[in-house]
């Protein structure tokens, strides 16, 4: 039901004029696929709680949880940017570089896949994937629960945590780290007072940009929903040798695909694209402007034929910007009423 309303509302958006900040209204059609959620779900068995998000949070920056006890999640997924690390490619402990962009880690409690190619079904698989990963945090868990339990207050936190362990366990500490991931929403934005019905809180190009978006460029087809993205993967063109989705279990042989991300603070997480090969937006506006690769797998979704003058790249940039909060993350937007 979603995709026919999608396609019922590009069919209305295609025929509209340039719009002027006045006109705003006339989007009002798109409102409730663009309401924003701010209570994160959970599964049944790891809910959401204070105590286990303020766990995951300490957990999060902890070094201990590497094999060399130098590096943490927060290592690569800052706050100040995001929770990205502004590098095209994170660098791995033999100094080289990982293969992929490190990706925000803003609003995945809503996800149903993790990483770029979807190899993890849950949060609590995902998060201890690095940990054990030899080019990333090269943590052995017997060396990790030996370490936490030797220390009485962080002990003490995990039985506040979780009642029923008398100390830390493999299962309890990926459970905190994922409820803290769980609870990292990212801020409001003018775009979400604008989609709420405020007509002034975007900019005349902000909704010439956004008309774009949802109308001409057909952005909307991936980036879809508050979060900007459809959880799907896709090939959109990028000069990479990198299989992606197609050497994933439950992927297509062959199919170089990769998940679409959110566009939620894309303003503090450049560079871009599963490989952060694209700089900038208007190095991402480009490459869907007609400078991808043409091949039989690229996605369907894709315009083949898009082009956009000048001024239609400096809208749709400025609609992209208001998914932005004015500055950069400085601390993490816990779950509503975990505060």
């Amino acid at each position: 039901m979603r995709v026919v309303a999608i396609a019922a509302l590009l069919l209305f958006a295609s025929g509209i004029a340039p719009v002027r900040a006045q006109d705003a209204d006339m989007y009002a059609a798109w409102r409730p696929l663009f309401q924003r959620e701010d209570n994160p779900p959970a599964p049944p068995d790891n809910p959401l709680g204070p105590d286990k998000v303020m766990l995951g949070a300490r957990l999060f920056a902890d070094p201990r949880l590497s094999g060399d006890g130098n590096r943490s999640c927060a290592t690569c997924h800052r706050l100040d940017r995001a929770f990205t690390d502004g590098r095209r490619r994170p660098l791995a402990l033999s100094h080289a570089r990982l293969a992929r962009n490190t990706p925000t880690l803003f609003n995945l409690a809503w996800s149903r896949f993790y990483f770029w190619d979807g190899r993890a079904p849950s949060l609590e698989i995902q998060v201890g994937m690095p940990i054990e990963a030899a080019d990333e945090m090269h943590g052995d868990w017997p060396t990790i629960l030996r370490r936490l339990g030797e220390d009485g207050e962080l002990v003490e936190k995990f039985r506040g945590a979780f009642a029923e362990e008398a100390s830390p366990s493999q299962s309890s500490i990926r459970k905190a780290l994922a409820s803290y991931v769980r609870s990292l929403v990212s801020p409001r934005t003018r775009f979400d007072a604008f989609i709420e019905g405020d007509a002034r809180a975007l900019r005349p190009a902000e909704v010439r940009g956004f008309g774009l978006f949802v109308g001409k460029a057909a952005c909307v087809l991936c980036h879809v929903g508050w979060r900007f993205t459809d959880d799907r993967f896709h090939d959109i063109g990028l000069r990479s040798k990198d299989a992606g989705r197609g050497a994933v279990a439950g992927g297509t042989p062959g199919l170089t695909a990769f998940k679409t991300p959110s566009l939620r603070e894309l303003t503090h997480t450049a560079p871009y694209m599963h490989d952060g090969s694209l700089p900038t937006l208007a190095a991402v506006i480009r490459h869907y402007s007609g400078g991808f690769v043409a091949r039989p797998s690229l996605a369907t979704t894709l315009n083949r034929h898009l082009r956009l003058s000048a001024r239609e790249k400096a809208d749709l940039i400025a609609f992209l910007r208001t998914l932005s909060s004015e500055n950069a993350p400085a601390r993490s937007h816990g779950a509503a009423g975990l505060r």
